[in-house]
């Protein structure tokens, strides 16, 4: 089979984030897939033909894109941020894996992009320095009640934690709801940042306590990080904070 497909990471937005892999796999496509707005980041080529679609479809964007490439087109489904993260390369291939025997044989090859957590960790310092992990706190595919379990584990286990889709207008109180089960399980003045629009206009990126997160507006845009009992603050004349986990837990070596 002539047909390929290359899931693409565009980073959280800025042009300098998209790796030089993913810039040749998207200068070599024939076909762009994806999801409007990322569609609109990608470099225009002439000859290449772009075919949109809206959010919350992207099974049915990979089944359109499994579909060319079995037409013998080279498809490249763009994403943002890393494709393997919340994102387009497990809906690719929950695609095949409940699609047809046509598609097992297309090339498929995922090209890694920086994910926003990693991004907003580079804006404030070293948040991530110690363990972590990263939940989504959206309910559309998975029940809230896994979603609290899960939070609550982590929080247990003292891990600072990456919330991905904190909160929308279908979705407006889950963010409440973690921010609280966070101020119950660490010191109130655990660091939680909010990082919203990294890498592109209107960034900004919030340091509070978790005794005061909840007053911060956060949207779907927001990427909040909420540190662990070791994440400590480095204050700064003149700007803010410094934030970082130590690599060690406990006493200093």
């Amino acid at each position: 089979m002539s047909g390929s497909l290359t899931v693409i990471g565009l980073g959280p937005g800025d042009a300098r984030w998209i790796t030089p892999a993913a810039s040749a796999a998207l200068e070599a496509a024939t076909d762009l897939v994806g999801y409007g707005p990322y569609l609109d980041r990608a470099p225009e080529r002439e000859g290449q033909r772009k075919h949109a679609s809206d959010n919350r479809v992207e099974v049915e964007r990979a089944r359109f894109a499994l579909d060319l490439a079995a037409e013998g087109r080279r498809v490249a489904v763009v994403s943002g941020g890393d494709p393997g993260v919340f994102a387009m390369a497990a809906a690719v291939f929950e695609a095949l894996d409940g699609g047809g025997p046509q598609w097992r044989d297309i090339a498929i090859t995922v090209e890694p992009g920086i994910t926003a957590m990693l991004a907003a960790a580079s804006r404030i310092g070293a948040p991530l320095g110690g363990d972590f992990c990263a939940l989504s706190l959206s309910d559309n595919l998975k029940p809230w009640d896994i979603i609290e379990k899960r939070l609550k584990a982590a929080l247990s286990a003292d891990f600072v934690i990456a919330l991905y889709n904190p909160i929308s207008k279908a979705r407006p109180w889950q963010l409440g709801a973690a921010l609280a089960l966070a101020a119950e399980a660490h010191p109130p003045e655990t660091p939680v940042i909010f990082a919203r629009a990294v890498g592109r206009p209107g960034e900004t990126v919030t340091v509070a306590s978790v005794r005061d997160a909840a007053t911060v507006a956060a949207d779907m845009s927001t990427l909040v990080i909420i540190g662990a009992s070791t994440t400590r603050l480095i204050p700064r004349e003149g700007g803010a904070p410094y934030v970082y986990t130590p690599r060690f837990y406990g006493v200093r070596p």
